[in-house]
């Protein structure tokens, strides 16, 4: 008996998460280079208000003397009924951790949203699959009362099946497994960017 409850402690145990932000681990030796480039967002725990849907697409680029910035393409809903693709810009703020970089960004357009938030890159591969994680705003006990993640692939058509379970233990990590939706890609972003041109 007292081997079985010694047994169930242990699962217990290993059941507890630590959601302090503080003591969330990211991505170690963080190479930007390697980071920048195309990524679609394939997976979104949204965060509260305006944001983008779906067909999201970010590109990030390394200037020659090292800052990063990035440009993010969505799909959005605006006045209850007007669907559009929107596109957001963003410098990165250097922090002494180089997988946490503070993000200042805006919307071209002024209903969208402009701030600065946290950009964490929690993990990746750089080929195939990152995870990224920002945190709003904090709650008294060290946790997060405001966050969003993204799950991207370099890939549109989703993850490969390989990086499924890599994927899935991060978000455990994060206190955000079952938060996420899938992010669909149709193509509208861009048969709106061949409307503009024309």
């Amino acid at each position: 008996m007292l081997l079985y409850i010694v047994a169930l402690s242990l699962v217990a145990l290993s059941w507890a998460q630590d959601c302090q932000v503080a003591n969330i681990q990211v991505m170690q030796n963080f190479d930007r280079n390697r980071y920048a480039g195309t990524w679609y967002a394939v997976g979104k725990k949204d965060p509260e208000g305006l944001f983008l849907l779906d067909n999201v697409m970010a590109q990030f680029v390394v200037s020659d003397d090292g800052k990063m910035t990035a440009t993010a393409r969505g799909r959005v809903i605006i006045l209850n009924n007007w669907e559009m693709c929107a596109d957001m810009l963003a410098t990165f703020e250097e922090t002494p951790d180089p997988a946490k970089l503070r993000m200042k960004y805006w919307g071209v357009a002024s209903y969208l949203q402009t701030g600065n938030d946290d950009h964490w890159v929690i993990d990746t591969d750089y080929d195939n699959y990152a995870i990224h994680y920002s945190c709003r705003l904090l709650d008294t006990d060290g946790t997060c009362l405001d966050s969003y993640s993204f799950i991207f692939s370099r890939h549109p058509t989703g993850l490969r099946p390989e990086d499924q379970p890599i994927v899935t233990q991060k978000k455990m990590e994060l206190c955000l497994l079952g938060k996420y939706r899938r992010v669909s890609h149709t193509g509208f972003c861009e048969a709106s960017r061949s409307l503009d041109i024309q």
